[in-house]
């Protein structure tokens, strides 16, 4: 919202002409001092808007960090519960009649 010079000077003479001249230094103080407590209360909601914002951002970056902490440790030899190929044949698909997989025609 911007106003003229034309209507800041009207709401001036308004102001002078409803309060008097004796009060407007007390308003002039009001009404800064109201513009100060909403400068600072937006202010506030923007600093807690951030921290909103940047929580969920921190938390991803820690579950990164997790992960490829738990994949340079993971040694796949190590584990003993997966079978190897030695103790598992491999079957040939091909000479095998019970199969029923998809059928190229």
């Amino acid at each position: 919202m911007e106003l003229s010079i034309g209507e800041m000077l009207m709401i001036a003479l308004a102001i002078v002409v409803l309060f008097g001249p004796d009060k407007l230094p007390e308003i002039a103080r009001g009404l800064g001092e109201g513009v100060r407590k909403m400068r600072g209360a937006v202010d506030d909601i923007k600093t807690e808007i951030m921290k909103e914002a940047d929580n969920p951002l921190s938390e991803i970056k820690k579950e990164i960090d997790n992960v490829k902490k738990s994949a340079q440790d993971y040694n796949p030899l190590a584990n003993n519960s997966l079978p190897t190929t030695e103790e598992k044949p491999k079957i040939d698909l091909s000479k095998d009649d019970s199969h029923e997989g998809p059928v190229s025609r």
